[in-house]
């Protein structure tokens, strides 16, 4: 009987083992598809804290509470069941519809640089400012949300794309999980900071005084840098899916020629050859981003933003 028991003991440890070690991939795992989606993850909370300008304060919080809801709703009541089917039965479309999304994500920064470079305002939460209408705002946060939130969870596939199908839900489930969190809860302190600050400047002690106007100063300052990059990772993502993506369907010139350049760039500098060469395959897949990105932006500019200007010329006539 003893024996017996010592046997059970021994079965149990090994299903023990088994399932930390499956938790364990299961983490790894979704962490490496989560870091594959930081362009989108980084434009995200770039955006989101647009929508709560011009809006009371004490709102601000319950506004990006009901954004991240229903960011929360799209990702894991809509596009993950949808991506698990794709998966299991479509899965050749996978490639495609990821390059499409890569192409959204050059043209989004594509369109950044050239909103910054000709002066133009980004278009992101442009019609939010004057909207004082709480459903509103959170309907139309929601909708662009569901565009970020679909290439999130289509580029997390794609890295887990050969996990076993209830790993796969689980994974995804997770990654949408902790990037909802991550994004909204980051959001909630960036719109908070300066209610903060502005509540230290009043304060009797110069030293917390001082942090106060260096937190208002910083607010500003820290959504153009997180802007900044937000744009560059996401002309280097999209770049990227591009050129895996065609590599995948054949045409491999484009992704040999970048595999290349990284390949000498680290055989050219020695100790820093890793660093340098992944840097040489970040900004040439940046490049091409940028070059793709800016070829739809010309063609949106000559097709549905002409369209859309002349629809709004003959209904002001």
């Amino acid at each position: 009987m003893a024996g017996g028991l010592v046997a059970l003991l021994d079965d149990v440890a090994v299903i023990a083992r088994a399932a930390a070690a499956s938790v364990d991939d299961i983490g790894v795992a979704a962490g490496r598809a989560s870091a594959k989606a930081v362009g989108v993850v980084v434009d995200d909370a770039a955006v989101t804290p647009q929508y709560v300008r011009g809006l009371a304060a004490e709102r601000e919080l319950p506004i990006i509470r009901r954004i991240a809801l229903g960011s929360l709703r799209n990702k894991l009541l809509i596009l993950l069941p949808a991506v698990l089917l794709l998966s299991q039965f479509a899965d050749f479309l996978l490639t495609p519809i990821l390059m499409v999304g890569g192409a959204y994500l050059c043209y989004e920064g594509a369109e950044k640089v050239w909103a910054k470079v000709s002066g133009h305002h980004d278009a992101h939460g442009e019609g939010s400012q004057g909207l004082l209408n709480e459903d509103t705002v959170v309907a139309g946060a929601v909708r662009t949300d569901f565009i970020l939130s679909a290439e999130i969870m289509v580029i997390s596939l794609n890295e887990v794309v050969d996990e076993p199908f209830v790993s796969r839900a689980v994974i995804l489930a997770i990654v949408a999980i902790a990037i909802t969190l991550l994004v909204y809860g980051f959001v909630g302190l960036i719109v908070k900071m300066d209610d903060v600050g502005l509540r230290l400047t009043g304060s009797a002690s110069k030293g917390v005084a001082r942090l106060g106007h260096g937190l208002v100063k910083a607010m500003p300052r820290l959504l153009t840098v997180l802007t900044v990059v937000g744009t560059a990772a996401m002309l280097w993502v999209g770049g990227h899916i591009l050129l895996v993506g065609a590599d995948e369907l054949g045409l491999h010139a484009p992704y040999d020629a970048v595999h290349h350049l990284e390949e000498w760039a680290h055989d050219a500098v020695g100790a820093l050859g890793s660093v340098i060469g992944w840097l040489a395959n970040t900004l040439a897949s940046a490049l091409v981003g940028l070059a793709v990105g800016a070829l739809v932006v010309v063609v949106m500019t000559l097709t549905v933003h002409r369209r859309g200007g002349h629809a709004e010329g003959k209904a002001a006539h």
